[in-house]
């Protein structure tokens, strides 16, 4: 039988009388370039199907307590922008999109990445189809380096460390572009692990690693980092756009990012003048970058799933697929995608090295324990801001994350 496109089969509909729908799409990972993308995206889809879509934009900073409010109140959208972290929270909730993968035209290109990680539910079923992946690696600015002669890229963290003291000595300027605002926990759980050599968030007693010895030593990296003057003073509360906004404007030679912040350095930096290698490894050799992803998912109590699985199928294509990994910067989901001219230039060698070789292991956050988004965008924040301002150790907190992620951990194993 022939596979219908999510648009094709809703135009079947819509000409045998059916009425056109209203459908919401709430967007979390806000930017007035995203929202852009977002609305021509959506506009082609609603002039093919007759269908409208309101479109609600959250602030990040602010999108986690935002949405719990909104569902919380009855006011729940047909489709979501679902964070990898929200997922497992969120996941009872929402549509299950298998039946109408199964027959999706584009299903088979998608990768196997792509596959696994909307599954990522605490029942393992397909919630989500995942836009594209944010992967961190080191951008750094080849004229600071220069300036504090510094030789080569930092390959260690020991490097690193060294190199960013020396920056740091040049009037005005500093290192590293530490996130110790909303968004921050990648940092942390990236140092953590290159500790440790490891990437295991639990041992096997089902014992959140966060406290081990080598993991805090892993903490105490960044708050030394911060505490050492290595990173801006108002770098404990910088988000997204504040550390990008640091690298760009040459206060900061380091900065850990996704590739969603290569557009908006490249619009403003010279291309020769910085580059992005991957992030560095460890005292066992090893490195574990974060790899983390949001996508498309819809709430079951919608009226209109139909036309909700059709826009997520649209939004998904590979063609569409394309132009949003490209203008938002992410890495896409389809099949070879990556084989486009776009995406082999320097500045993408360090993503591309992390993914090929295997002293560079992606780190996947423990998004299926339900508190983790509560744990990322509430706990982990306030007590790694403490930390960084010196009112509460790198053991101290580490306590307390384990204490919280063990629990969770528990939970989660006793529903499986």
């Amino acid at each position: 039988m022939r596979k219908l496109t999510g648009t094709t089969a809703l135009a079947l509909l819509l000409a045998t009388g059916a009425q056109a729908a209203d459908l919401k799409l709430v967007e979390v990972i806000t930017s007035p370039e995203r929202t852009e993308t977002l609305t021509e995206m959506v506009s082609a889809w609603e002039e093919e199907t007759g269908n409208t879509v309101e479109i609600v934009s959250l602030p990040w900073g602010q999108a986690f307590e935002k949405f719990a409010t909104m569902v919380a109140g009855g006011d729940i959208p047909d489709v979501v922008e679902m964070p990898d972290r929200w997922l497992a929270l969120y996941g009872p909730q929402l549509m299950d999109l298998q039946p109408y993968f199964e027959g999706w035209e584009h299903a088979d290109t998608l990768t196997e990445t792509t596959v696994n990680m909307g599954s990522a539910t605490a029942d393992g079923s397909f919630k989500e189809i995942p836009y594209g992946f944010y992967l961190r690696a080191m951008f750094y600015n080849k004229d600071l380096l220069a300036e504090a002669g510094v030789e080569g890229v930092p390959e260690t963290m020991e490097e690193f460390r060294d190199a960013s003291a020396k920056v740091s000595e040049l009037d005005g300027k500093y290192g590293y572009c530490l996130r110790g605002g909303p968004g921050g926990l990648n940092g942390w759980m990236m140092m953590a692990a290159n500790m440790m050599g490891s990437p295991e968030f639990f041992d096997a007693d089902g014992k959140a690693t966060i406290n081990s010895p080598e993991a805090v030593e892993g903490l105490q990296f960044l708050i030394d980092i911060y505490q050492d003057g290595l990173a801006p003073r108002d770098a404990v509360s910088w988000g997204f756009n504040e550390i990008v906004a640091g690298f760009y404007s040459g206060t900061c030679a380091f900065l850990d990012q996704d590739p969603d912040a290569l557009i908006a350095v490249a619009e403003r930096m010279d291309a020769e003048s910085f580059a992005v290698a991957p992030m560095p490894k460890g005292p066992d050799g090893k490195s574990f970058p974060t790899i983390g992803y949001a996508g498309w998912a819809a709430f079951d109590s919608s009226e209109a799933k139909d036309e909700a699985w059709s826009l997520i199928a649209h939004l998904s294509s590979p063609d569409q697929n394309q132009t949003w990994a490209q203008r938002v910067g992410v890495i896409p989901i389809h099949k070879g995608a990556d084989q486009d001219p776009y995406f082999q230039s320097e500045q993408f060698s360090g993503w591309f090295t992390e993914l090929n070789d295997p002293a560079w292991e992606p780190l996947t956050m423990p998004t299926y324990l339900e508190g983790f988004g509560y744990f990322a965008d509430s706990i982990a924040l306030e007590t790694s801001q403490q930390a960084l301002l010196g009112e509460i150790s790198a053991q101290d907190m580490a306590d307390e994350w384990a204490e919280f992620l063990t629990e969770e951990y528990e939970k989660y194993q006793a529903a499986k």
